[in-house]
């Protein structure tokens, strides 16, 4: 199925995703990659408050190359989600209803998406010029001394993902797996 969402998230629009759909976002994400949840995590640690609101947000784990002139960023691809495992459960518990990057999620980030209704989605890797075109608008909201890492606030046009975890429990990779095993073993 497809679908198009507009930023910010709400539990109604996270609820009628399921694990394989694809999805067209237009609105604002994030980008924060390891570094950027490493200081959010910190904060979080003492207490402190975070220097951008989480709620219904979409976080793209994604550092943009320089922008060519005229452009908001350079070429800007997924990298892989499982760097942000230890500290996405904390993120979504206060309130982040989607992420964007490649590859599996670890077990305790699915039930905490699910506990939380929140999903994951993927990007294509590989596409990131393509991605960044996409993107209409990049500024930089915290943590400017990260250079590429820094958190930025993104404005997207038709922002192609793929859901891969839905709060229903489903994901599209195990899913995969077993139809190529069934398919393999007949």
């Amino acid at each position: 199925m497809e679908h198009a969402l507009t930023t910010p998230l709400t539990d109604e629009a996270v609820a009628e995703l399921r694990a394989g759909d694809q999805v067209r976002i237009t609105g604002t994400m994030l980008t924060a990659r390891d570094a950027a949840h490493k200081r959010l995590a910190d904060l979080l640690d003492k207490g402190e408050l975070l220097p951008v609101d989480l709620r219904g947000q979409i976080i793209y784990y994604a550092g943009p190359s320089p922008a060519k002139p005229g452009k908001p960023v350079g070429s800007i691809g997924p990298t892989t989600s499982g760097r942000m495992d230890a500290y996405t459960p904390r993120l979504l518990d206060i309130g982040l209803k989607g992420m964007v990057g490649k590859g599996y999620r670890s077990q305790a980030v699915k039930e905490a998406m699910v506990r939380n209704r929140a999903v994951y989605f993927a990007a294509v890797g590989g596409a990131a010029a393509l991605l960044a075109q996409r993107i209409t608008a990049a500024r930089v909201v915290a943590y400017e001394d990260l250079g590429p890492e820094a958190i930025r606030e993104i404005d997207v046009v038709d922002f192609p993902v793929i859901v891969v975890n839905d709060i229903h429990g489903g994901d599209i990779y195990e899913e995969g797996r077993r139809r190529y095993e069934r398919k393999v073993g007949a």
